[in-house]
């Protein structure tokens, strides 16, 4: 079953000279597949942007930007897999030929746009956090390209896999391990992802009590199924306020020590 995500908002340039789409015959850059069967909960965003070989424009971003916000109130997707309609191509990367036409600023905000959608986006902080500082500098001093299989020894990557006639080899690999993770319980999952990611942009301590807050809320939606959903709701917002209040600390407010000092003697 192939559904494509009609956008909430239509697409406006940043200026008024603006860039063309480079969708095959004028038809959305990104595009939403919903599998069934027993892919049933996995769905695939779809990249076609056949000219540019699936560059990151501001097409293309603005669509997968509304695609991944509709997705993420979508109960039924259990894992999201990203698939180039391209052959042999995945994503070249941010367009450069449009960025050459922005100003500055348009620069700037474009690369704000980008950040969470594309590694190399900095990757001065992440590669030394994945593979060492050593290593990190000599791959970025040297602007080295790395095989699949160079990648895969280094831990960039988890699986490499050997092409096959179709091209489509790395595509049936991530399948397989979505379907590995169809049938793992889905508040686990989403609140594991959620654990690791907030977890490691703090210290381990910090990171045992996200850890604990989302153990938490999986015990009670485990052990307490049948409560309404806003009361699931409100300790979902809960879970997140302590998480937040632990990832951006805030100096303490003392009240009543405001209170007492000016209260007449």
């Amino acid at each position: 079953m192939l559904r494509v995500l009609c956008l909430l908002r239509p697409w406006r340039p940043l200026w008024a000279r603006g860039c063309a789409s480079d969708g095959a015959a004028g038809g959305p850059e990104i595009q939403v597949r919903a599998l069934a069967g027993s892919n049933q909960g996995i769905t695939e965003i779809l990249m076609n942007r056949p000219r540019a070989r699936n560059a990151l424009g501001n097409v293309f971003v603005s669509e997968l930007l509304e695609a991944l916000a509709q997705l993420r109130e979508d109960r039924q997707v259990r894992v999201l897999l990203f698939r180039s309609a391209v052959k042999g191509v995945f994503c070249a990367g941010a367009d450069l030929k449009e960025r050459e036409q922005m100003s500055e600023a348009e620069v700037g905000v474009f690369v704000q746009r980008l950040r969470g959608l594309m590694n190399d986006i900095g990757g001065t902080q992440r590669l030394p956090r994945c593979l060492g500082v050593a290593l990190a500098k000599e791959l970025i001093f040297t602007g080295r390209r790395l095989s699949g299989t160079q990648a895969h020894a280094l831990g960039l990557v988890n699986h490499s896999v050997a092409q096959n006639e179709e091209g489509d080899a790395a595509y049936h690999r991530a399948r397989a391990l979505a379907q590995e993770i169809l049938p793992q319980a889905p508040i686990a999952v989403r609140l594991g992802k959620v654990a690791i990611d907030r977890g490691m942009e703090v210290d381990i301590a910090s990171g045992m009590v996200i850890e604990g807050i989302c153990y938490a809320q999986t015990e009670f939606h485990c052990c307490y199924p049948d409560w309404s959903a806003m009361a699931r709701s409100q300790l979902t917002a809960t879970s997140t306020f302590w998480v937040q209040a632990i990832l951006l600390p805030q100096p303490p407010e003392y009240l009543g020590l405001q209170e007492r000092t000016t209260m007449p003697s």
